[in-house]
């Protein structure tokens, strides 16, 4: 299964993005296939804090267009939402330490490990930590 990155999610939604006719084909593409694909609800949440966000954007999405971005792809049947679950302790801090990482990249290696815990195996991103996380493979889906 593969699982959408925040950054791909935000420039799929803004249209300024240099990247954005690349990351919205490739959301709508998995959208609308029939094979299960994924979102983090940690991305969900950062999505939502980049793109209403003024100082990363000059014109910020409202937070009533981000949402309804959000509610568009959960309409999406194949989609599915992951997130903690009991297990979520043993899979971070194995992900952790097998990737011997600290401070801001913990926030990645919560993603990898909600992934390896949901059996995503591929991880659309253009983030390269995500690389430092051997039990997912990430791709970036805009590269040329």
């Amino acid at each position: 299964m593969i699982a959408v990155d925040t950054n791909i999610l935000v420039y799929a939604h803004r249209e300024e993005m240099p990247l954005y006719d690349a990351a919205e084909a490739c959301v709508r593409r998995l959208a609308e296939a029939s094979a299960a694909w994924a979102i983090a609800w940690p991305c969900v949440h950062e999505f939502l804090a980049v793109v209403t966000n003024p100082r990363i954007f000059r014109t910020p999405s409202p937070m009533a267009v981000a949402t309804a971005q959000v509610e568009a792809w959960i309409g999406s049947p194949s989609l599915i939402l992951i997130g903690e679950t009991k297990d979520h302790w043993m899979f971070l801090k194995e992900t952790i330490a097998a990737a011997k990482v600290a401070g801001g990249v913990v926030q990645d290696a919560r993603i990898a490990a909600l992934c390896q815990a949901h059996g995503v195996t591929t991880l659309y991103s253009v983030d390269r930590d995500f690389s430092r996380f051997r039990s997912l493979r990430t791709i970036n889906p805009l590269a040329a």
